[in-house]
């Protein structure tokens, strides 16, 4: 038997990106990142938002042009060279056309003829679904129905790679499980018009159930630091337990730690008051805390069945569960969550005793919150404008990133009452907050 090898269809080779910042530091998006996509498969960019996969992904379509590195298209047919197309995560349609005017978008502006292009598309439609909904608008239609619409102009232009950034993200759990199910159909009977898929996802299970390959990135900058293959036949089902072994392993993988001896502190970008923070509510926190104490759990909980009882992805678990972690709440060990001391004694206290051990880690282990505090407690007038801090902020990350870390340190002050915020004034101060 003779075996024929796929073909190269992008190669991506020590791609870095950075985005230039006035009056701060560069901030590393990507770096040094290798990738080749090749013929008659799905490969997965799977890592935490923040990790550079939709720039890739961009970089890859056109439309960002990388600061350092190549990305090349090896010839394939006749010499020509591998065509993309995309499907967005927001649907990105032109509200004031049809459905048949939004697939025909991308014929026009390849000046295919009137009579054509509408043939074309009305057979793009029919293949995914929305045979009949030619003459609606967007506002007419559901989540699901236009990201529909989306992946029939994408595929309308016969592209060799079809590229989608997070395609189900904005979906309700069971529009995007139809979804899925319908792509993953129209690519194994092999009804579309393309070569291979690169899709860019957090969600964990997603990245199993649809990829032959999945490449983990990590955060802050974005790298590569594994790919793991999927040799589990199609359909795969989540029940399976060799599915529920990989999803496990790569739970593993996206939580490990870089030194056993110590706490893993290094979960979001920078170092003391320079550490870059994800907007966590408290109750999210205290749920999660709550979760995990409880039965059947007892303190330490399997990361995937987590998930999967609290209905949340990748994006929603992660940020909570390593919020917890930065404060001494609870550690990241092998794909569970364990309960710390400081956890289990939260979990069973009283609301003014939570307040208080909460206020303890807070400045204990988040040095912006005792960096303000220390700053509040040496002034006569116990008082000081946010700006200033976030001035000191942006010394160190973006002016985004400085809004978002000052507004999560102040809502886990205001909790813990170690500091009080005073928006009309934008004060920060020891006063009663109320």
């Amino acid at each position: 038997m003779v075996v024929i090898e796929s073909r190269n269809l992008v190669e991506v080779q020590k791609v870095r990106q950075v985005y230039g910042k006035s009056g701060g530091p560069d901030l590393l998006v990507l770096d040094d990142v290798d990738l080749t996509l090749k013929e008659n498969e799905i490969v997965g960019l799977l890592g935490r938002s923040g990790s550079g996969k939709s720039t890739l992904l961009r970089s890859i379509a056109g439309l960002v042009t990388p600061t350092q590195g190549v990305i090349e298209f090896p010839k394939i047919e006749d010499g020509q060279r591998a065509t993309v197309s995309m499907v967005f995560q927001t649907f990105a349609l032109f509200p004031w056309l049809t459905v048949l005017q939004n697939v025909e978008v991308g014929l026009e502006a390849k000046n295919v003829p009137p009579t054509d292009r509408r043939k074309r598309a009305l057979a793009a439609i029919d293949l995914i679904g929305l045979d009949g909904f030619e003459s609606a608008y967007p506002k007419e239609l559901s989540g699901g129905m236009r990201q529909r619409v989306g992946l029939a102009r994408a595929l309308v232009v016969d592209p060799d790679i079809l590229l989608m950034d997070e395609p189900f993200s904005a979906l309700d759990v069971l529009t995007a499980e139809t979804l899925r199910t319908d792509l993953l159909d129209l690519w194994s009977e092999g009804r579309m018009p393309i070569k291979s898929i690169l899709i860019v996802t957090h969600n964990i299970e997603e990245a199993v159930l649809m990829c032959d390959r999945i490449l983990l990135f990590s955060s802050n900058p974005g790298r590569v630091i594994g790919e793991i293959k999927v040799e589990i036949p199609q359909p795969r089902n989540r029940q399976d337990p060799t599915f529920r072994a990989l999803v496990e392993q790569i739970y593993v993988r996206m939580t490990q730690k870089n030194d056993d001896s110590q706490p893993r502190d290094g979960l979001f970008p920078g170092s003391g008051i320079g550490m870059a923070l994800p907007v966590v509510s408290t109750n999210a926190l205290a749920g999660l805390i709550e979760a995990i104490n409880a039965e059947p759990n007892n303190g330490r909980a399997d990361l995937p069945e987590l998930a999967s009882g609290l209905l949340y992805e990748t994006d929603d678990l992660f940020p909570i569960a390593e919020v917890l972690q930065l404060l001494r709440f609870a550690e990241l060990v092998g794909g569970d969550i364990k309960l710390l001391p400081a956890g289990k004694r939260y979990a069973l206290a009283d609301v003014d005793e939570r307040k208080k051990i909460f206020a303890q880690q807070l400045l204990s282990y988040v040095p912006l919150a005792a960096h303000i505090r220390r700053v509040l407690d040496d002034r006569p007038s116990h008082k000081s404008q946010a700006r200033r801090f976030h001035d000191e902020l942006e010394d160190f990350m973006s002016e985004s990133y400085a809004s978002r870390t000052l507004k999560a340190v102040t809502q886990w002050a205001r909790y813990a009452e170690v500091f009080a915020y005073h928006e009309t004034t934008d004060l920060f101060s020891l006063d009663d907050p109320t």
